[in-house]
């Protein structure tokens, strides 16, 4: 007896498999909460069998394509009430499609999250704040929230009409300590052309591989973005790009294959200390960019802003400020020295 095979379900279009119950949607009604939205429409027969990622760029062309297909693979698109998750599905004529506008990741960069911050210093132009490892400073591929920059927002009103809230400079994600931000236009203009005109003075501790060989040199060497990887700056000469950066560096003590460091900035260039110690052979202790490895119960790089020296902004009077150092830093440290914490003049 022949059979009558069945098609397949691809043949048949057939809707993707049930992701989670979803609750009805009537198509007649637009949901917003205020950070998402819900929209809806009928494929028509100019639809039929087109790909539910361009149904979706025609019913939300404000979006891009492949933030569209995202949310299809994320679980925000609806076929007839049911999850789909292939942004290649085959729509049909009749069928009911959903689709929860989920705002994009860059959108929320700029919204205003509360968070604790650690204040060294605030009054009604200037803050001072101590940034701790792993917070990063502002919004960036991978990191759209969570940032200082969001934290300011939520902070004060008036650093939503500042250029950045009021970041004037910035440090790595996996450095601690002290950190500038104006809270007033005049006070972010002028800290720009105190960072610009080498007014701000920035000392760091740092923990090195090794020893140096004199316990006080001077690093005189163009940064510039590292042809061989984007991710990474490097020492490139002035002629192909690198920028004139000065470090200045003095050992204070070393033990355990580890050296303990005292580095005044005299230029802020990405990565300064990191590139700069580096190019010495003597990268930061757990600093993997740069040849590091993890070492004395330190798990990220060992660089701490520890004081900030600059004239107030309006005032002019002379501000200084010292981030306390982060404990992971001042055991390791300790280990080092033999002593805690301190910057000896």
């Amino acid at each position: 007896m022949n059979r009558q095979r069945k098609p397949s379900a691809e043949a048949e279009g057939a809707r993707p498999a049930v992701v989670a119950e979803p609750e009805p949607v009537d198509p007649a009604v637009a949901e917003f909460d205020g950070a998402s939205e819900w929209r809806t429409a009928v494929v028509d027969a100019a639809g039929h069998t087109r790909r539910l990622d361009l149904r979706l760029v025609a019913m939300a062309p404000e979006f891009s394509r492949s933030h569209l297909q995202s949310l299809v693979e994320r679980g925000h698109v609806r076929v007839d009430g049911v999850v789909a998750s292939k942004p290649a599905l085959r729509v049909r004529a009749g069928q009911a499609v959903a689709v929860e506008l989920v705002p994009t990741d860059e959108s929320r960069a700029y919204t205003p999250q509360p968070m604790a911050l650690a204040v060294l210093h605030e009054d009604e132009h200037v803050l001072v704040v101590d940034k701790p490892a792993g917070l990063v400073v502002h919004p960036a591929p991978g990191n759209w929230s969570g940032t200082l920059l969001n934290g300011l927002l939520a902070r004060h009103s008036g650093a939503a009409m500042l250029p950045r809230a009021g970041i004037v400079h910035r440090l790595d994600k996996d450095t601690s300590g002290a950190m500038v931000v104006g809270k007033t236009l005049p006070a972010v203009v002028a800290l720009v052309r105190a960072i610009a005109a080498r007014e701000v003075h920035r000392e760091y501790l740092a923990l090195a591989h090794g020893a140096l060989a004199t316990d006080e040199v001077t690093v005189d060497k163009p940064i510039g973005r590292d042809p061989q990887s984007r991710v990474r700056m490097a020492v490139v000469a002035e002629a192909r790009g690198g920028r004139p950066s000065r470090t200045d560096v003095r050992q204070v003590a070393t033990g355990l294959d580890a050296c303990a460091l005292q580095c005044t900035l005299h230029s802020g260039r990405t990565h300064q200390i990191r590139v700069h110690l580096a190019s010495l052979g003597h990268p930061l202790l757990a600093d993997a960019t740069y040849g590091g490895r993890p070492a004395l119960g330190l798990q990220r790089q060992a660089l701490h802003a520890l004081r900030l020296g600059l004239a107030h902004p309006i005032t002019g009077v002379w501000l200084q400020v010292e981030a306390p150092a982060p404990a992971d830093f001042a055991a390791a440290w300790r280990r080092v020295c033999g002593r805690s914490v301190a910057w000896s003049a």
